[in-house]
């Protein structure tokens, strides 16, 4: 009987790796072949950019700087969620400097509830705001977080052809960064980790968004599924409009209201796409601790939409390759969870089998058992290991080929982090716990000048 079960689990690990490498192989193929966006007028657009605030004081005057001067075309609207820092002084402060600048202020008890309701927030405030008659097809709003930098020419990128230029795209996500890793950023975009460990966790982030995100969404973009994220994405006010007219608000309650959005999105007929030529940077997150609290709160959100699966697949709005891909995604903590069981019952087999071997580990590792090891060992870390060198081929030239081999080996110990907060999900969602902690900031970032700041936007 113990042979039986220890055959199984082998037939089923070799099964789980080969789908693995299948799906790596399905993200990787479009990542290394991909043709790069051609550029559009951002002038054929009217912009929005939400900026949703709360205890922001450490970085929204280094952010409001950045979009000031790089975004003379949008007008930026900072929703204060009721902070209880400097963060509304600053905001009033940077309002009577800056022409494009509007700040929506919501207060207890009606904020502090989430992103999506400040971010509705916003929405309502720039309807309000609309001149009769515009088109809402020629109005984008975009969402960027309190510590995001835009890159200069992402508005004139995603008004390209393949992107908003295309009358059917109705939402864009572009490719997310960490500040520390964009070279056009370096030297003045963030507070550094102190610790090599600190470090090391960031460049991971930077390689894990460049690479596998970026890979699937290359996927997505093939099968019609992109989804959008919490910083970097942008939808036409026409799309927003579908949202709130059969799902109520564009934002909903999910712990990832980006990920919700998107699916509303394509559940009413719209059309997204990802943009990998241009990018919105973020603060990457040093300390393991803040990590696996942040990937909580995204499994949990995850585990939420599930309620969104039987809709996607019975859509007749969304194609089968598609709602395929979404199931995929949002089953995929559930997937995180069994795949947690049966691995370790896998290991826990491995172990009976070497010490209960007649001969001992010696016999029990014979060429056979051995070269199915190898075997194992390689289709369940290789598709996570090649993501160092397409990190250094791809996005950062600078590294040397052992530290890009080395950041591919830390990359399968990297992905246990998901495992974990999977887990703790699961226990938050047992729990009936919904609230959530909002990620602090690393440190106070030094803006432009306000001199600066007043004559861009007397400029514009």
């Amino acid at each position: 009987m113990p042979e039986l079960l220890l055959a199984a689990a082998n037939a089923g690990a070799f099964l789980a790796c080969a789908a693995f490498v299948v799906y790596a192989g399905m993200i990787l193929r479009p990542y290394l072949r991909r043709r790069r966006d051609v550029p559009g007028d951002a002038g054929d657009f009217s912009w929005h950019l939400i900026v949703p605030c709360r205890d922001e004081a450490a970085v929204i005057e280094s952010t409001i700087s950045g979009l000031v001067s790089n975004h003379p075309r949008a007008r930026i609207w900072c929703v204060d969620d009721a902070s209880q820092d400097a963060t509304p002084a600053i905001l009033a402060r940077l309002a009577g400097e800056v022409r494009q600048l509007r700040v929506v202020t919501r207060s207890l008890p009606n904020a502090r509830l989430g992103k999506g309701p400040a971010l509705n927030a916003a929405f309502d405030a720039i309807v309000g705001a609309l001149a009769p008659g515009v088109d809402p097809d020629k109005v984008v709003v975009g969402v960027v977080d309190a510590d995001g930098s835009l890159d200069p020419r992402c508005l004139d990128v995603i008004a390209g052809p393949t992107q908003f230029g295309d009358p059917t795209v109705s939402a864009v996500q572009i490719k997310v960064r960490m500040l520390d890793h964009v070279a056009e950023l370096a030297g003045s975009a963030s507070v550094r980790p102190r610790t090599r460990m600190g470090r090391l966790l960031v460049r991971m982030q930077d390689l894990e968004f460049a690479g596998p995100i970026a890979g699937t969404q290359f996927l997505r973009r093939h099968v019609g599924s992109v989804g959008m994220g919490g910083n970097g994405q942008f939808t036409r006010l026409s799309a927003l409009y579908r949202v709130s007219r059969d799902h109520g608000k564009p934002w909903h309650g999910a712990l990832v209201e980006d990920l919700e959005l998107g699916l509303h999105v394509l559940l009413t007929g719209g059309r997204t796409q990802y943009c990998h030529d241009t990018w919105v940077a973020q603060e990457g997150l040093p300390s393991l601790r803040r990590l696996v609290r942040q990937r909580t709160r995204w499994g949990q959100g995850t585990m939420q939409c599930i309620c969104y699966l039987w809709p996607i697949l019975t859509s007749p709005r969304i194609s089968t390759g598609a709602a395929i891909e979404i199931a995929y995604f949002l089953l995929q903590p559930w997937f995180q969870l069994v795949g947690g069981v049966f691995y370790a019952a896998c290991g826990a087999a491995v172990v009976y089998g070497l010490v209960q071997s007649p001969g001992g580990p010696s016999d029990w590792l014979n060429p056979t058992t051995g070269g199915l090891l190898v075997l194992f060992l390689l289709f369940s870390m290789g598709p996570l290991v090649i993501w160092g060198p397409v990190y250094r081929s791809r996005v950062d030239t600078s590294l040397t080929r052992r530290e890009a081999l080395l950041l591919g080996v830390v990359n399968v110990a990297y992905m246990y982090v998901n495992q974990v907060a999977d887990w703790r999900a699961l226990v938050r969602i047992i729990r009936q716990r919904r609230d959530w902690t909002k990620t602090e900031r690393n440190g106070v970032r030094n803006a432009l000048p306000s001199s600066t700041i007043t004559s861009v936007a007397r400029a514009t």
